[in-house]
């Protein structure tokens, strides 16, 4: 296993432990896991992630509550609809509260 493959299996562990109808950063994932400045790293993980169901890559957006990871999820608008299925308001593609809606790995793990 390289270390890619065990960062990876720790951004998945922390993405699962996002509870329903909340979102986190990517930021706030790598700072979680010591590595604050691998942000787009954590990304690059949720995206190799897409063939597992049991990873909510969605419930992760950047630091300003944008949809920045969409383009990964198949189909148009499907991290927008998976969001808004768990309740989760998204307008212009950025989560509308996103400060009462962000779950901070770092306080709640």
């Amino acid at each position: 296993m390289s270390s890619n493959d065990n960062f990876f299996e720790k951004v998945y562990e922390v993405a699962r432990k996002i509870p329903y109808g909340r979102v986190t950063s990517y930021g706030a994932i790598a700072k979680y896991l010591g590595a604050a400045r691998s942000a787009r790293m954590v990304g690059w993980a949720l995206n190799a992630s897409s063939t597992d169901d049991t990873v909510p890559a969605h419930r992760v957006v950047n630091r300003n509550g944008i949809l920045t990871g969409k383009h990964h999820f198949s189909g148009i608008n499907l991290m927008q609809q998976l969001l808004e299925n768990e309740g989760i308001k998204v307008k212009n593609l950025q989560v509308v509260d996103f400060e009462s809606l962000f779950w901070d790995p770092s306080k709640n793990l």
